[in-house]
């Protein structure tokens, strides 16, 4: 016999607990304003396409360099354009003016890792942003 089904109490209270930890979380995410949910996914898809880029910190057990991925990069960097391009109105240029500087410079390190050049305006999110120089 599980615990739920000997003790109904405790189930009913377990219950009672996540529903009030979920209430929680919407409450907490609908305070959060709409300027710093865009800037943290900005900011997530940033660092992973550092990373796939090979961009990453040498640590005692991994080289950055055998965690690049370039395929991965580009749909990561490309994901990042178009957020940053789509939300730049709506966050406004003092927010949207770093997250274009990063943008930048990971197309530049994709451009620069690559082994085989991108065609002008054909490199990861360059649909969005224009060719990258």
């Amino acid at each position: 016999m599980t615990e739920s089904q000997s003790n109904p109490a405790a189930e009913s209270a377990s219950g009672s607990a996540s529903a009030f930890s979920e209430e929680q979380a919407i409450r907490d995410i609908a305070e959060v304003p709409a300027v710093e949910i865009i800037s943290s996914a900005a900011v997530h898809l940033m660092s992973a396409a550092a990373v796939k880029c090979g961009l990453a910190e040498d640590t005692e057990t991994e080289r950055a360099a055998d965690l690049t991925d370039l395929d991965e990069a580009r749909k990561l960097i490309t994901a990042l354009a178009g957020l940053v391009t789509a939300g730049a109105t709506e966050i406004g240029d003092h927010h949207a003016r770093p997250l274009r500087d990063g943008l930048r410079s990971l197309q530049l390190a994709f451009r620069e890792a690559s082994a085989i050049p991108d065609a002008p305006g054909q490199g990861p999110g360059e649909k969005f942003t224009g060719p990258v120089r």
